[in-house]
This record gives C-alpha cells, sequence and structure tokens, in this order.
C-alpha cells in the first residue's frame, strides 16, 4: 500500500508549527493516497522516525519521502538521509523513494513578485528589495539566492535588490538591513525566504519595525507559504515519481 511522509524543517514556535501542521493538513485533503503522515526534522512532534513507523503500521509498503523544503542544501543532502537509514535498515522491504526540495523555479519567483505587489502596490524603479535566505554553508545557497535575486528584480523592476541570511554565511540580518537603507532611496520592502512562520520570521518583523521607527519606509511580505502556488508545488511532489532510496 502507497503512503507519503511529509518532513518539514519544524520551530520552536507554536504558532509556525500550527501553520506548517495546517499547510499539510491542506494539502493531505488533495492527495489521492491512502496513507499520509506529518513529520519534521527537529524541534516540532512527531519526528521522521514516528511518522515512518505511523506509515508502517497504518500497511504501508512503500513510502514515498516529500520534504517540504525551499531549496537543496544540508538538510536536503544529509539530515533527512541520516535520520532515513536506520529506518531503511529496520524496514527493508518497504520501498522508500524521495522528491526533491522545491529549487529555483519560475512559479515561485512569479509568487514572490505577486507577495511584493500585494504588500506594497506596485513598485517603482528606486524601491528597493532586501531578500533574506534561512542560510547554510552549502556553496549551492549562494548560487541559488543568486538566481532569486535576478529573477525577483526582472519582475519587479527594481533597481536594487540585496541578498542577506540569517545564519550560517554573511552578511546576516542586521548587516543587509544596514546596507539596504544606506543605499535605499525609495520604499524598502524585505521578503523572508522562509515558508511558514516562527522565531525566524518574528526576528526579521522585530528588526523592520525598529527601521521603521527610525524613519524608514520599510515594510516585509510575511512568508512564502501562504501563497497558493506553494501548496500546488506540494501536491505536484506528492503525485511524482520520486527518486528511488531503496526496494525489496
Amino acid at each position: 500500500m502507497k503512503a507519503i511522509l511529509y518532513i518539514g524543517h519544524g520551530t520552536r514556535s507554536k504558532k509556525g508549527a500550527d501553520e506548517a501542521k495546517q499547510f499539510l493538513e491542506a494539502v493531505i485533503n488533495q492527495v489521492d493516497v491512502p496513507i499520509q503522515e506529518i513529520s519534521f526534522l527537529e524541534l516540532t512532534e512527531p519526528y521522521i522516525d514516528e511518522g515512518f513507523k505511523r506509515c508502517v503500521e497504518r500497511g504501508a509498503t512503500e513510502i514515498k519521502i516529500v520534504p517540504i523544503f525551499l531549496l537543496t542544501a544540508g538538510h536536503i543532502k544529509q539530515d533527512i538521509p541520516n535520520e532515513l537509514a536506520p529506518l531503511r535498515q529496520q524496514y527493508p522491504d518497504v520501498k522508500l523513494t524521495i522528491t526533491d526540495s522545491f529549487g529555483v523555479q519560475e512559479i515561485i519567483l512569479d509568487a514572490i513578485a505577486e507577495l511584493i505587489n500585494t504588500t506594497s502596490g506596485t513598485l517603482s524603479p528606486s524601491d528597493s528589495l532586501l531578500i533574506v535566505g534561512r542560510g547554510s554553508s552549502d556553496p549551492e545557497t549562494r548560487i541559488a539566492f543568486g538566481q532569486i535575486s535576478e529573477g525577483v528584480q526582472e519582475r519587479t523592476g527594481v533597481e536594487l535588490v540585496e541578498v542577506c541570511y540569517l545564519a550560517a554565511i554573511e552578511p546576516r540580518l542586521d548587516e543587509g538591513l544596514e546596507i539596504i537603507t544606506a543605499k535605499a532611496s525609495g520604499r524598502i520592502i524585505v521578503v523572508p525566504y522562509l515558508l511558514f512562520g516562527g522565531l525566524l520570521l518574528t526576528e526579521i518583523n522585530q528588526k523592520v519595525r525598529k527601521k521603521e521607527k527610525l524613519g524608514y519606509s520599510i515594510t516585509h511580505t510575511g512568508s512564502l507559504g501562504k501563497h497558493e502556488v506553494i501548496q500546488k508545488i506540494v501536491i505536484e511532489r506528492a503525485a511524482s515519481q520520486g527518486e528511488l532510496l531503496c526496494s525489496r
């Protein structure tokens, strides 16, 4: 019997965890697979091993892993496979496949432009964007955000787009805000490249509000998961074949 195990990142924020679970429950209601379970890599229960075992207990003989991650980095390349390794040994007869992270897709860049326009209305070339990534030491992260920056700039027509990160690589959020406020001549729109709310989005919101109180015309779009296209991508991933990890 076929099953899907969705794997989110996880957060210490109850509000953020609830948001992710509600999102995935909405996806589950639109996917025609008999067994579907939600799990998280860290910080939020149920964890991967519990979700996996629930699938098996419900009769799963094939499990498709669907990671809910925007980009391919350490979590996709190392952490999730490491968590799955002992489960593969424990349940060798269960066929296991996995889908890719979302990656840099045209429809996601379109969605970001829509979120920006919804937040701030039509932009002028003098407005500026600050894209905030989670951050990773994986070298592909900078490459991906270079593509994201270019794609969003093309769609919005602004002259200045900067990128900063919340962890692992520079520039960090504080420096990114200093750079953008020093260069900007018009409005500043901060774009958190995050799927759901949580402590990271709260941090961005607090620092944006501080800049606003100093007199800057600055706001942020909120998380990307609220755009319907993200749900569509997950549903498509759930229907895709996936890459074989192990078989009998």
